[in-house]
């Protein structure tokens, strides 16, 4: 059976990985990834040279399978994303709930999250949250969705693009009220910015300064902006 190694990569700073990981990736006889280009560039910098295969959203399926059967003869196997903690709306979960069924030993290698990164820097409750990932298109399904959370004490984080980020925060705006919303863009990244503001100060700097990047939303619908 093989040892099957979930690594968490950098999200942004190529320095945001650990000890472990790099070793455990070194020592990886096949390592697992969204993008070999992606993924190149983070075993180069560490002179990574174990074997690449990419393993996405569009071959899931088909390419899990064919991994487990290769697992039969490997014994250290690593699966990465493209940054930060594998299969948090990344791929690799069919993968790794076959390969546990069949015997093989999932073992968490932790670091960088831009979901904790951003929990944190928020600036509210962190006792309990929940993350949804990226909500649908439609005004009228992400709605739907945060109804579920109107009367329930829990921090809520999701992940936003920057051309949908102001939709997205118009409707927590009609769904919530005026809370206090954390935006995390471009995490750990050279042009970081966390912003702690009730959502209709979002939206007028959004207006003002048409941010870029990827973004995290933080917030929690019982704490209200004063």
């Amino acid at each position: 059976m093989a040892n099957i190694y979930v690594v968490s990569t950098p999200i942004g700073n190529l320095k945001d990985i650990t000890y472990r990981a790099v070793e455990t990736l070194k020592n990886s006889e096949l390592i697992i990834c969204e993008d070999t280009r992606v993924s190149g560039n983070l075993l180069k910098h560490y002179d990574i040279k174990s074997k690449l295969t990419s393993l996405n959203e569009f071959n899931e399926d088909i390419k899990s399978r064919e991994i487990i059967e290769e697992l039969n003869n490997l014994s250290e196997v690593s699966i990465i994303s493209d940054a930060g903690t594998p299969l948090l709306s990344d791929p690799g979960y069919k993968f790794i709930s076959r390969a546990s069924a069949l015997g093989h030993r999932i073992i968490p290698i932790p670091g960088a999250s831009a979901v904790l990164s951003a929990l944190v820097a928020s600036g509210l409750p962190t006792n309990s949250f929940v993350y949804l990932g990226f909500l649908p298109k439609s005004s009228v399904k992400q709605t739907n969705i945060l109804e579920q959370y109107k009367n329930q004490n829990q921090t809520i984080i999701i992940f936003e693009s920057p051309h949908r980020v102001e939709k997205t925060l118009q409707t927590i705006l009609q769904t919530f009220g005026n809370i206090i919303v954390s935006t995390g863009r471009e995490l750990t990244k050279k042009f970081e910015e966390v912003n702690n503001f009730p959502i209709e100060k979002h939206l007028e700097y959004m207006k003002t300064k048409k941010p870029k990047g990827e973004f995290t939303l933080v917030f929690n619908p019982s704490v209200k902006s004063n």
